[in-house]
């Protein structure tokens, strides 16, 4: 009988902890800064495959284990960036403690590898839904074009750091390009952000999603910001105090979106995040027992095959219970109330399980860069707000905290759920043992959640978040962030535009509806509501970088296929493009932090005595035509030599 393949080796174990760090600090520049994340799981296994290649006894099941772990970083990552900020945006934190945070992340993402186990067999073996991500990084691992892979995948780095750092820290141009114009009172607007990070999303994620983001932020700022300002730009003081201080079009279309039109979002999220679940329900029961009928069968003295081994029920019962205290305790220390804090930690576990399976389900078949994480997390703070506005009044200083909160454990719960199952996928088409897989992935959360406070922090100090000040001119959006902060505030104070977040859920409910009728004509072109609302809730110069990205993707595959060699190419480019970027973003914060008296002294404009931006955003055009160029061209190729 042939011995099966080493899995949890030490190099693999190492490889993983060090790539789920690194990858967990990149994914958090780039939420932060777009408000989207994608999946990391192929540029870890192509790293993974670069650097394993070099001992002698490697192996493919090696591989996946890094990867596991590395994907964990960047998952954990997105629950974290779109959640805990929120807490500095409401005040409540100056900084990131770093014990909370990393209690916080690890216990709600070992969570979210619990719940999603028994969940296994049912999405992954019976269902066999696609996990899009999972199958393809099964496929890269087959493949195993290490040599052209990561040099592809390097050189891509080392131009999204290039730009980044010519662009944030050299500040040679203008990192957006837009313009806008009064038409009568009504406000006519474009403009794209000059970024490969956002290029890179959207050609990962392909022109159905890229159009949904797009057209999300169409109806947002060609329709929504248009007609108020046609009706109220002589009413409402904000916009009058603008315009007498000589802001600009933009500024002022800017402003309309921030404070009004971007709560449409809100809405969308919030249906879509309930629909989510309904529409799986079956499934979500189907899963459990399908469970829990295996855990009867090895009791009973069953013979299991090495490839369909997951972790014991007992094991998951009992690490649920046990995560669970110190949680309920982090409750206790925020509102002081037992009962209070016993109800919270009700609520978290109940919709951590059910949002983690929908965000399990919905990752095999969208995959996890479209996983409708936003929307979950919505409507848990939601409904977590209102429990306590419920319980505590409206007086309750600490009540919008206590519900970020109890939403940051879900959110980090259901991406690494969603992340889980993705691997696991891989692994299932592989051959490779699932509780091992569960293990590393146990071991990514933990590596992740030990270096996500100090990163945040970094981010915070060197750009901060929310909408740009002449302090903080380059601060990140944190867009999902302040999204969380304003639901939980506004549920407290009663100041949420709900007019907007009742006509969000009735764009909601239509977009639904037409993906339903897509559906039911067996369409290739669907339309998942969290899409939409994203672009919605995004300033439209990003959604317009990641439309772009998606036309690419069209166009390309077109010429080479939806999976051939030219896409897994265009994916490594994509990747790195993003990796690049994100990790100059976090590299350029560090001296503006150490030296915050003097933040612009790596400057080339300062040194040869001209303004900053000398030219405009022109030759950030220019670069970024460069790199749409070489990405097409790339990802055109037919054969191995791409």
């Amino acid at each position: 009988m042939q011995q099966p393949l080493p899995q949890l080796t030490v190099k693999a174990i190492i490889l993983g902890i060090v790539l789920s760090m690194v990858l967990a600090g990149a994914n958090a520049y780039l939420g932060l800064f777009a408000g989207l994340t994608v999946s990391a799981s192929i540029p870890a296994a192509v790293i993974s495959m670069g650097i394993l290649r070099l001992f002698k006894n490697s192996n493919i099941l090696e591989n996946n284990i890094v990867q596991t772990a590395a994907s964990a970083g960047e998952s954990l990552a997105a629950g974290v960036i779109f959640t805990l900020p929120a807490l500095i945006l409401l005040g409540y934190w100056e900084t990131f403690d770093y014990i909370w945070v990393t209690m916080i992340a690890g216990l709600g993402g070992l969570l979210g590898v619990l719940f999603t186990i028994p969940l296994r067999r049912s999405l992954i073996v019976e269902e066999q839904l696609a996990f899009p991500e999972g199958t393809a990084t099964a496929e890269v691992l087959k493949v195993g074009d290490t040599g052209s892979g990561v040099k592809l995948l390097s050189m891509a780095a080392l131009a999204g750091g290039l730009v980044k750092f010519a662009d944030t820290g050299l500040r040679l141009w203008q990192g957006v390009a837009q313009a806008g114009t009064f038409v009568g009172q009504g406000i006519a607007y474009v403009g794209s952000n000059l970024s490969p990070a956002l290029l890179s999303v959207g050609y990962i994620v392909r022109l159905n999603i890229a159009v949904l983001v797009f057209g999300g932020g169409a109806l947002a700022w060609y329709l929504g910001i248009p007609i108020y300002s046609a009706m109220f730009l002589d009413q409402d003081p904000n916009l009058i105090a603008l315009q007498e201080q000589g802001a600009g079009v933009s500024a002022v279309a800017l402003d309309i979106w921030n404070r009004k039109i971007r709560y449409m979002g809100v809405g969308a999220m919030l249906l879509g995040g309930i629909w989510a679940l309904f529409s799986m329900r079956g499934s979500l029961v189907a899963g459990v027992k399908s469970g829990l009928q295996e855990f009867r069968k090895g009791k009973e003295g069953g013979v299991r095959a090495e490839t369909d081994k997951d972790m014991p029920m007992p094991m998951v019962l009992m690490g649920i219970g046990l995560f669970v205290i110190p949680i309920f305790i982090l409750y206790w220390q925020v509102v002081n109330q037992l009962g209070i804090s016993l109800a919270l930690a009700a609520v978290m576990v109940v919709t951590g399980f059910l949002f983690s399976s929908v965000a399990a389900y919905m990752a095999g078949l969208v995959g996890s860069s479209n996983n409708p994480i936003s929307g979950i997390t919505i409507a848990t703070i939601t409904f977590s707000a209102f429990l306590l506005l419920l319980l505590l009044g409206e007086g309750a200083g600490n009540g919008p905290a206590a519900a970020i909160m109890v939403g940051a454990v879900v959110c980090c719960a259901a991406a690494i759920a969603g992340d889980n199952l993705q691997d696991l996928k891989a692994g299932y088409i592989l051959g490779a043992t699932p509780w091992k897989q569960q293990v590393m992935q146990g071991v990514g959360v933990m590596s992740a959640a030990l270096v996500v406070a100090p990163i945040l922090t970094l981010l915070l100090v060197a750009y901060g978040f929310g909408a740009p000040t002449e302090a903080q001119p380059n601060a990140l959006q944190a867009p999902q962030a302040t999204l969380m902060a304003s639901v939980a505030r506004g549920v407290f104070g009663g100041d949420l535009p709900w007019n907007m977040v009742f006509i969000g859920m009735g764009i909601g409910a239509a977009v639904i509806a037409a993906d339903q009728v897509l559906a039911k004509r067996g369409s290739s072109f669907r339309m998942p509501v969290l899409a939409v609302a994203v672009g919605i809730y995004l300033p439209l110069y990003l959604s317009t970088a990641i439309f772009a990205g998606g036309l690419i993707s069209w166009l390309t595959e077109r010429i080479s296929g939806p999976e051939g060699p030219g896409r897994r190419a265009g994916v490594l480019i994509a990747a790195g493009l993003i990796t690049g970027e994100a990790l100059m973003g976090i590299f350029l914060a560090i001296p503006i932090v150490a030296k915050p008296d003097n933040p612009d002294f790596m400057q080339l404009a300062s040194w040869a005595g001209i303004s900053n931006d000398p030219w405009g955003y022109w030759p950030g055009i220019v670069v970024m035509a460069v790199l749409c160029m070489w990405l097409y061209k790339t990802a055109s190729k037919r054969d191995e030599t791409a």
